[in-house]
C-alpha cells in the first residue's frame, strides 16, 4: 500500500510540480527508491553516491525525525507520512 510523501517547494519541480506523492515500501530505503523509479530527478537530493540517506535532507516519520529511527532502515506503514525538509544552516 502507497506511503504519503509531502515535498518541500525545492523538490516539488523533480516530482511533476506536487506538493504530495505516494510511493510504495516497508522501509524509507524502499519508499525512497519508490521515488527515484518514478522521479529520477530526485536521486541526487534523497541519497549520496554511497546509497545513504542525503545529509542535507531532514526527513520525518509522521512526526519523528528518522535519524532516530534507523535513518533508511526505518519502517514505514501505511498509514504513515512521509515528510522532507531540507536542512537549513547559517551563522
Amino acid at each position: 500500500m502507497p506511503v504519503e510523501v509531502r515535498l518541500p517547494t525545492v523538490l516539488r519541480p523533480l516530482a511533476g510540480g506536487g506538493a504530495v506523492v505516494k510511493a510504495e515500501g516497508d522501509t524509507l530505503r524502499e519508499v525512497f527508491k519508490d521515488l527515484v523509479r518514478q522521479y529520477p530527478g530526485l536521486s541526487e537530493s534523497l541519497f549520496t553516491p554511497e546509497g545513504d540517506m542525503h545529509r542535507h535532507l531532514n526527513v520525518f516519520l509522521n512526526d519523528d525525525d528518522v535519524r532516530y529511527l534507523g535513518r533508511l532502515d526505518a519502517k514505514v506503514g501505511p498509514a504513515d507520512t512521509v515528510t522532507l525538509m531540507p536542512a537549513v544552516a547559517g551563522g
